[in-house]
């Protein structure tokens, strides 16, 4: 296998993006890049982003293209950012963000906003295989976190965002609207666990459980094994109900309102209003 990797940790969401590129050619891509958001203050930051162009303009790589896994709920994506940052880079996305579009302009009641994927670059389709220079990635449509979730295959490296995690910490969560564990207990045994055991699974988060050391990559094989909700041998009828009971536990992500407002639009950030300030809505929920 030919293509390098560069893993960066953002530990205020324990989110991993990654940077895959080619030694030879110096083509790369970016996958899941965070911009740096403080929920007190509102302050955006660019420090995520700038050790990420760093990186690439040390290595004199040539980045083509941002891949989101999907419309993330707990980070704001720096996608928009690092486009204004290398203007000829291109963002992805698999095409069923128009599902989740549709969904959160009505809960944010967005007016006028586009929910035809148009604020992507490039909209990937399910088991297309695209050539960013010398770098093939294979779309696999892996829904259940989200409706609009894509892992992404890249030689022996499979990127699979929230849908699966390390072993010891199990699955992306379902009960986002449109979230389905019937769909995403499919996504894992029927599509990532028919790779090759020794296909390399790189996660989306890493909550380090036990606060055991950062861990990010693990197999196929390892997962089918090991994985402490979803192995080879978990029923469907299993799964479903472990996974259902345990997000009626869980709360919302810190992140969850902002977040969706900004990554339905590829990253970018409100438009400034009359007074140069821009806002992020936060819709209520009262009590009776």
């Amino acid at each position: 296998m030919t293509k390098k990797l560069e893993t960066f940790f953002d530990k205020n969401t324990y989110t991993l993006t990654y940077v895959v590129y080619d030694e030879k050619t110096k083509d790369a891509l970016i996958i899941d890049p965070v911009l740096d958001y403080d929920p007190a203050s509102g302050k955006i930051g660019h420090q995520s982003v700038e050790k990420l162009i760093a990186f690439t303009e040390e290595k004199d790589l040539t980045v083509h293209a941002v891949l989101e896994t999907h419309a993330h709920a707990d980070h704001l994506s720096g996608a928009n950012l690092l486009k204004v940052k290398i203007p000829h880079i291109k963002v992805a996305i698999g095409k069923n963000i128009t599902k989740v579009q549709e969904l959160f302009s009505a809960h944010f009641n967005l007016d006028n906003f586009k929910v035809d994927g148009s604020q992507f670059d490039i909209l990937l389709d399910e088991n297309e295989t695209m050539s960013f220079g010398t770098i093939e990635v294979r779309t696999l449509f892996t829904p259940g976190h989200t409706p609009a979730c894509s892992s992404y295959l890249i030689e022996d490296m499979i990127f699979t965002g929230d849908a699966l995690f390390m072993p010891d910490f199990g699955t992306g969560r379902c009960d986002f609207p449109a979230g389905s564990a019937e769909q995403l207990y499919d996504s894992i045994k029927e599509k990532l666990y028919t790779l090759p055991e020794s296909t390399r699974v790189f996660t989306g988060h890493d909550y380090q459980p036990n606060g055991r050391e950062l861990k990010f990559e693990s197999s196929i094989g390892e997962n089918k094994k090991e994985n402490i909700q979803l192995k080879e041998s978990t029923s469907r009828d299993e799964f479903i109900e472990f996974r259902t009971s345990r997000d009626k536990k869980l709360a919302a992500p810190t992140l969850l309102l902002p977040s969706i407002q900004v990554n339905i639009d590829a990253g970018k950030l409100p438009q400034s209003e009359g007074n140069g300030k821009r806002y992020l809505k936060i819709p209520l929920t009262i009590e009776s």
